[in-house]
């Protein structure tokens, strides 16, 4: 059971740094700022973005907000070891020994200028992890107050359980949107379900507005009639079919567009018509439900 309550929309800094917006600490600051007014308090980071530099970026906007801390959730993950001149890696690859886990979430709290992480995740499963090693770390650093609540990201679920029978997970971080929406059908939701994880969303709005493929276009017809039924954005109404799951399913929300920000918790308050619902994914698979 986490002990943490995350905003229904969390905002996602992947690209807030270095590896698409470029934002300086003064600009984060003012997109903290924008999330917190428009009821969005979770941010998500991971050790990597921005070659191993967003974290301390945010850390910076962050401190000069003067916002509470206890007012916002910061949620972070380690394990992917990346090619960087900011490291020392000769190859890319995972690490989830227990020295690694504990540095990473040290680095993390330092560079985010806080005491301690909301939620850990770890960040993609590794062939080699040790589940007795890696639950030693998480119970040490909640022991130290360090994290509060810990779990996984990309994990199926017999990697989650793997962990699981050594900690308790609360989260799993995983791809799903109307273009990307197998955790309904491979019973990763049902499993979450069943042993009160929580699941995140990555990329929620999936390939709707990124590619230009039959699927899309089918969506985008639909989404053309049910902008005008329900009066809000195509994106919203993406989102809002993401949140209709039973699952109680978090989007990740990655925009730093202002007016984005600003309209992305109408999606927490439309509710879906079911058949609407059923149309989305019936015109993302190209065919009737069974």
């Amino acid at each position: 059971m986490s002990k943490t309550t995350l905003s229904p929309i969390i905002a996602g800094t992947m690209n807030w740094g270095v590896w698409d917006k470029n934002l300086t600490s003064k600009e984060m600051e003012n997109m903290i700022h924008v999330c917190v007014e428009n009821k969005i308090t979770s941010f998500d980071h991971a050790d990597i973005y921005g070659s191993y530099t967003t974290e301390a970026g945010f850390g910076k906007g962050f401190a000069s907000s003067k916002i509470a801390r206890e007012k916002i959730q910061l949620i972070s993950k380690c394990g992917i070891r990346m090619l960087s001149e900011n490291r020392d890696n000769t190859i890319k690859h995972y690490d989830y020994s227990k020295s690694h886990i504990i540095q990473s979430v040290e680095q993390s709290l330092k560079n985010l200028q806080t005491d301690y992480l909301d939620v850990f995740l770890l960040h993609r499963p590794s062939p080699l992890m040790q589940a007795d090693e890696i639950a030693e770390a998480v119970e040490k650093l909640k022991s130290e107050g360090k994290i509060i609540d810990f779990g996984l990201s990309n994990f199926t679920s017999s990697q989650t359980e793997l962990i699981r029978q050594k900690t308790e997970i609360s989260y799993n971080q995983v791809q799903f949107s109307a273009t990307n929406f197998e955790p309904m059908l491979d019973g990763s939701f049902d499993y979450m379900q069943m042993h009160d994880i929580r699941p995140m969303s990555w990329n929620p709005l999936g390939c709707v507005f990124r590619k230009d493929i039959p699927q899309t276009h089918r969506l985008k017809k639909l989404l053309a009639t049910l902008v005008s039924k329900y009066h809000l954005g195509s994106d919203t109404i993406l989102l809002s079919w993401v949140l209709k799951h039973p699952s109680k399913v978090i989007p990740i929300a990655g925009t730093v567009n202002v007016a984005r920000i600003q309209s992305l918790m109408k999606a927490v308050g439309l509710e879906l018509e079911k058949e609407d619902w059923f149309a989305i994914w019936s015109e993302s698979m190209g065919k009737d439900v069974p």
